[in-house]
């Protein structure tokens, strides 16, 4: 199984990655070793650290004609990995 789901490509970490620091979304029982083994294979680069957090779900409400609606979003796992000098993470190669 994968540990990785997919990366994070935002106006946020377009930023990070100037200073070498990458976002992925992980699986919620992903810990910090299991990031880096991952992202080393993938990726092929020398990770230095592996930070995560967990984001919660927001509550949300729909209002229809019939009734209201309340829910809530899932919960999202982050992993910010940083990776050695003079090393990037390209992920657009593949396309």
């Amino acid at each position: 199984m994968s540990v990785l789901l997919k990366p994070i490509v935002s106006e946020k970490f377009a930023g990070l990655n100037e200073e070498r620091v990458y976002g992925f979304v992980v699986v919620k029982e992903a810990n910090k070793v299991e990031i880096k083994k991952e992202v080393e294979a993938i990726y092929g680069v020398t990770v230095e650290s592996v930070n995560t957090a967990t984001a919660k779900g927001k509550n949300k409400v729909k209002y229809t004609k019939k009734a209201v609606v309340s829910g809530k979003t899932k919960d999202v796992k982050k992993a910010y990995v940083k990776v050695a000098d003079g090393e990037i993470i390209d992920f657009y190669s593949g396309l």
